[in-house]
């Protein structure tokens, strides 16, 4: 994890962006292969490349207008039916325009170059390619993820963003828990049951409840009770006055008002 908190000067001089400096930070295991999808936010030509030189195969959604993207995929330049594949291949690299509801643009080193053309089936309905299809089943684990911390969340508007931040952190450890003790052979459990168990485990390891000690010796003679307004010669009580002073607000608005006394 990384908290954006300004642009990096540093990496600007690099000509490099902010979202391909990010990937390039975050992924730390090189040299294994590992199979990276990400969105449109961050997916370029320039980051696929960079990964594929510490062998970490990438496929994610793209911007058409992105550096490095093929001219004859952008939407203004083509005109696709629903169901309609345009593909440019560059070495290892595959770009693809598809055209569902709308036009897709994607981009990925892990599959082979599909064919161009037109496909759909009986019903009318684009068939969908296999790299939008294992793009739909890996990114939905990111979603699936998400909505699971966001049902219960702890998090609350706060003016301190480390707060939220901490809150937010704390929503995935008990989420990463929960996914561990389902995927170890624990008793199964609703995400609710198994937030309400930890809090009552936590709370059983805290030790007996402390108690305030009640004050020994006779009691005061002045009441304890007594409201903070209730209390004679507070000053929370307008005072008489036989002067008459403009308003603040209206003498800055040029108004001739004046406050009337209270009697």
């Amino acid at each position: 994890m990384k908290v954006y908190l300004g642009k990096d000067i540093q990496r600007t001089a690099q000509h490099v962006t902010a979202t391909h400096a990010t990937v390039t930070e975050l992924t730390k295991i090189e040299g294994r292969g590992h199979k990276l999808y990400k969105d449109n936010f961050f997916s370029s030509p320039e980051l696929f490349d960079d990964l594929v030189k510490k062998k970490i195969y990438s496929c994610g959604t793209v911007r058409p207008n992105r550096k490095g993207m093929p001219q004859d995929l952008r939407p203004k330049t083509t005109k696709l039916r629903r169901g309609d594949i345009r593909v440019q291949t560059r070495a290892d690299l595959t770009a693809i325009l598809w055209r569902d509801k709308r036009d897709i643009c994607m981009l990925t080193n892990i599959h082979s170059a599909p064919a161009e053309g037109n496909f759909c089936n009986e019903g009318g309905k684009a068939i969908k390619p296999q790299i939008v299809m294992d793009y739909n089943h890996h990114m939905s684990y990111v979603d699936k993820g998400d909505r699971m911390a966001a049902r219960y969340s702890i998090s609350h508007r706060t003016f301190k963003w480390m707060k939220k931040l901490f809150f937010y952190q704390l929503d995935l450890a008990i989420l990463n828990s929960y996914i561990l003790h389902s995927s170890c052979g624990g008793r199964k459990m609703s995400p609710r049951d198994f937030r309400y168990n930890l809090v009552r485990n936590m709370m059983a390891h805290t030790g007996p409840e402390w108690r305030i000690p009640r004050p020994l010796g006779r009691p005061p003679n002045v009441e304890s009770h007594v409201a903070r307004l209730e209390v004679c010669g507070s000053k929370h009580w307008p005072i008489p006055s036989e002067m008459q002073p403009r308003c603040r607000v209206c003498k800055a608005r040029g108004v001739t008002q004046s406050i009337r006394e209270v009697p």
